[in-house]
């Protein structure tokens, strides 16, 4: 009888373990097949989930007043999502931020990321890039009157203010290893902080820095950039299809001149 048991408890164990594997097997190839599809559960869902930023002047800020989010990412959503879909108003958005950004579109939440986004070849093994569709560089706002004139005079003891998750905190410890580097959750924590005399400097790409001196003219952009940062919009990793349709329709933004307008009504330099 004991030997008996044994063999049906072994038999058991065997047949769990290969359930068990089935189900990995399966939910791996769920996994593999969910960025395949991404075109997809866009055109089913009819509407796109656009990832954003809620705190970045010119490019994703909140108002106050109305509670909708305006800037030049936002304009650029709503123009590709009626190249794709045919109407601009299937374009949703939820905030994200350099730190949230990406696993908020792993787990779903979101279709695409349009958020002052740097395509590196790091982020690549996450996600997938559509063609660049804004030039940026990063470079330092100071108060007006700071003897910080560009990069070459960030010196040992200088505090320079940067957020979480974003490139420009990376580049900057590469260009002024002796700096301190202090790290806020997103840009309108970090200006805040400037202001307050937190830090000396605040980096991030010169089209951020440059909304940031519109909002305060106590404050300027100096220096030339230091670094390239080509802004991309991210989806799911292995989305061909999604991204050869986010790219067919950036291309006719730019040829038919829509491109050109947003970027005019939003860019100050």
């Amino acid at each position: 009888m004991k030997k008996k048991n044994l063999w049906f408890a072994l038999l058991t164990m065997i047949l769990a373990a290969v359930v068990l594997g089935a189900c990995g097997s399966e939910d791996k190839e769920k996994e593999k097949d969910s960025g395949k599809n991404a075109l997809d559960t866009v055109k089913k869902q009819d509407k796109i989930v656009w990832g954003v930023k809620n705190d970045t002047r010119l490019f994703g800020l909140k108002n106050p007043t109305t509670g909708d989010i305006e800037g030049f990412d936002i304009d650029m959503a709503k123009a590709l999502t009626k190249e794709i879909l045919g109407d601009e108003s299937k374009a949703e958005f939820k905030e994200v931020t350099s730190k949230t950004r990406i696993p908020l579109l792993q787990k779903g939440d979101i279709n695409a990321i349009i958020a002052t986004m740097t395509i590196t070849e790091e982020r690549k093994k996450e996600v997938d890039f559509s063609d660049v569709y804004f030039e940026a560089g990063q470079s330092l706002l100071v108060k007006k009157g700071s003897s910080i004139k560009s990069i070459d005079d960030i010196k040992k003891g200088t505090k320079v203010l940067a957020v979480k998750g974003s490139t420009s905190a990376v580049n900057i410890r590469e260009k002024a290893p002796e700096a301190t580097v202090l790290e806020f959750e997103n840009y309108a924590e970090a200006f805040t902080a400037l202001k307050s005399g937190q830090g000396d400097t605040l980096t991030t790409d010169n089209a951020i820095l440059y909304g940031m001196a519109d909002e305060d003219s106590n404050y300027e952009v100096v220096g030339d950039t230091f670094t390239d940062e080509p802004y991309g919009i991210a989806v799911k990793k292995d989305s061909p299809e999604f991204i050869a349709e986010i790219n067919k329709a950036l291309k006719t933004l730019k040829d038919n001149g829509t491109y050109d307008e947003i970027y005019k009504k939003w860019i100050k330099e």
